[in-house]
């Protein structure tokens, strides 16, 4: 098997990926494990997740874009055969004993799921990379430790467990950065993104009771 992408590899081609959108004008942040490693979170990223904001394109027409503009990214069929998209790669240096190596590429854009449209003005940046603010970041991760939990799938079941994970160092980071899910400056975000995630802190809190008090400072009834 070959090596995971390292945290440097996967900076490296979430600059890339920007860098290209960018060059077609369109803004784009990054969200998921990649956006919770550039705020703090000490997991090594193995993927990178973007979102681009644009209704010019759909996401086929986005790796298109990238596939054509860069040869080290690369599409191959899902493993679903009912699918109807491919799935985005990008080539790292071989391993020692030449074998490929890749980074998975995911390109999503507002409105999948429930992914909200960040004005420009609030995106962040941090070394030199775009990221979503932090408390959506956490909404989405929240999101994704209760599909996961869900999943009839044991691959996605396990991946509960990492969710917690990083979700306790972001909870943490933004209680000590006296973030809020009310504050001013996230007046922008869908009311709906803030009500699902009111229920998902009832479901989570009902099996981590440990992490109540984090969940109140960050704004949510316990």
């Amino acid at each position: 098997m070959s090596r995971s992408p390292s945290e440097n590899e996967v900076r490296e081609v979430s600059s890339r990926t920007v860098e290209i959108f960018s060059s077609y004008s369109l803004r784009c942040c990054l969200f998921g494990s990649v956006a919770c490693n550039l705020f703090g979170v000490t997991r090594t990223p193995n993927d990178v997740d973007l979102i681009v904001f644009t209704d010019q394109y759909d996401q086929e027409e986005l790796k298109q874009i990238l596939v054509n503009e860069d040869s080290d990214f690369f599409l191959v069929d899902s493993r679903n055969p009912h699918a109807d998209y491919r799935v985005l790669w990008y080539s790292l240096r071989p391993s020692r004993r030449g074998n490929p190596r890749s980074c998975k590429v995911d390109i999503l854009i507002p409105g999948i799921l429930n992914i909200p449209d960040v004005p420009r003005r609030r995106v962040k940046w941090i070394d030199e990379l775009p990221v979503m603010p932090l408390v959506p970041l956490i909404l989405l991760k929240l999101q994704g430790w209760s599909d996961h939990r869900a999943s009839h799938r044991e691959d996605m079941q396990a991946k509960q467990h990492v969710d917690v994970q990083d979700l306790d160092q972001l909870l943490q980071i933004a209680i000590e950065r006296d973030q809020n899910v009310w504050q001013q400056n996230l007046s922008w975000m869908p009311r709906e993104l803030i009500d699902e995630a009111q229920s998902r802190v009832y479901e989570f809190i009902e099996d981590l009771a440990d992490f109540d008090d984090d969940w109140e400072r960050l704004g949510f009834d316990v």
